[in-house]
């Protein structure tokens, strides 16, 4: 590929981009749901898992751990506190498979970073539990694709003009890659780079914001295998 555009480096987001993530969550949120049934309706447990998720953010931060402590405050909660301890079993079981469960990889993941790969910097920005994705990433057998991998515990503009930064020329000649428009998309732009939404269908309804449509450096594609002939479009306009 030629580079006429100073596009230098290119940032992927992890979780729903490059492989599965959200559908262990709602599988799970359903069974932890179903296991205190006789408390509530699915709809009511799960609504007061959201707002336990939401108020923890800032303790626990993003990812399967903080997820599992989410359902036993929850549990304790609308049981009034009495919760059995076999329930608490339960939960503990449920996360611990939702860490042990193998990677399935998303449609075109691992021919789009081949593709890119020498051609640009390539940097894995996620966020999350770092055993947990570092877990993940050997998996997915891709890590040897990428220049740089960085487990963060939040992405603002902030977070990707430091690792562009870093790892690159700077934010303005950066581009990042995700399925969040929150957390991916808007502060890479923010930040001075490209955004891409690649959307899945079950992005988390924490991570929901408005595409920043009129933005210039906004682009929405359906798949990573429209990726490449993107990134030479902007590469070679015209």
């Amino acid at each position: 590929m030629r580079n006429n555009s100073g596009l230098t480096t290119i940032g992927f987001d992890a979780d729903d981009t490059l492989w599965q993530n959200e559908q262990f969550f709602r599988m799970t949120e359903k069974h932890f749901a179903a296991m205190l049934a006789d408390h509530g309706e699915a709809g009511h447990i799960s609504a007061r898992l959201l707002e336990a998720e939401r108020r923890n953010l800032a303790v626990y931060g993003f990812g399967i751990k903080g997820f599992t402590l989410s359902m036993i405050e929850t549990a304790i909660e609308v049981t009034q506190g009495h919760v059995p301890a076999s329930v608490i079993s339960a939960i503990l079981d449920a996360g611990r498979e939702m860490l042990s469960h193998p990677i399935e990889a998303l449609p075109h993941a691992r021919e789009a970073v081949e593709k890119l790969a020498g051609a640009f910097r390539l940097v894995l920005i996620t966020k999350g539990d770092l055993f947990d994705q570092e877990r993940k990433l050997a998996q997915s057998g891709l890590g040897d694709l990428f220049d740089a991998v960085e487990i963060v515990s939040d992405k603002n503009a902030a977070t990707y003009a430091r690792l562009f930064s870093r790892h690159g020329d700077g934010p303005a000649r950066s581009m990042m890659v995700g399925n969040s428009l929150k957390s991916d998309v808007v502060p890479a732009i923010e930040a001075g780079g490209w955004g891409v939404h690649v959307p899945h269908e079950l992005t988390w309804v924490l991570e929901h914001v408005e595409a920043p449509v009129a933005e210039p450096r906004f682009r929405l594609i359906s798949d990573l295998g429209q990726l490449p002939g993107l990134v030479d479009s902007i590469m070679n306009p015209g």
